[in-house]
This record gives structure tokens, sequence and C-alpha cells, in this order.
């Protein structure tokens, strides 16, 4: 089972980002991969507005990347700055990065 990393938008429109990334997820599941979104993990104990504990949460995202077969970009919605970050990091640590668009629903979604 391929290890893969989402990468996908968070910040923001939570609402919508949680339900794109719930998408985003059932996709990646029924390829047969083994997903993790930590993006929407850290943030559930950790403050976003309280730069120390977002750049600690960023790390532990970053790490992740390491253990990975592949970062999966899901662009429906944009890529985000934080995205960017996450692509320049597997691309840097040499992990494949894969685009993906989930289309339908979220074509339009902008």
């Amino acid at each position: 089972m391929r290890r893969v990393v989402i990468c996908s938008p968070w910040r923001g429109d939570t609402a919508l980002h949680a339900r794109y990334l719930d998408a985003c997820l059932r996709d990646s599941f029924a390829r047969g991969e083994a997903p993790i979104a930590f993006h929407a993990i850290g943030p559930r104990v950790l403050r976003d507005d309280v730069p120390d504990e977002r750049e600690i949460g960023i790390g532990a995202g970053l790490a992740w990347i390491h253990a990975a077969d592949a970062v999966v970009v899901y662009s429906d919605l944009g890529i985000s700055a934080g995205m960017q970050r996450e692509i320049a990091h597997a691309e840097w640590v040499g992990v494949h990065v894969e685009y993906r668009r989930l289309g339908g629903e979220w074509a339009n979604k902008r």
C-alpha cells in the first residue's frame, strides 16, 4: 500500500476545506493508498494563530513527508502558500509530487 501525504488547503474557510479534504481522503483510499493529512490534525490541538505553535505543526507535517512514497496535491481549490511549502519540501528531499483534481462539485469552488 502506497503511503501518501495529502496536500490540500486548510486555512480560511475550514468548513469548506474540511469537506474537500474528506473527498480527497475518500479518493485516496479508493486508489488503495494509505493517506495522512497532517495539516488537519495539527490544528486540532495547536493554535494556528500562534506563530510558534503553527511552526511546530508545519514542522511535524513536513517530517511525515520523509516517510511517504508521494505527496499528493489536490488542487481544485487552488494551491495555498502552505501547500507550496509542502511541495517545495517534498521536491527538496526527493519525494514524488503528484497533482490531482477531483472535478465534479469542486471544479468551480474558488
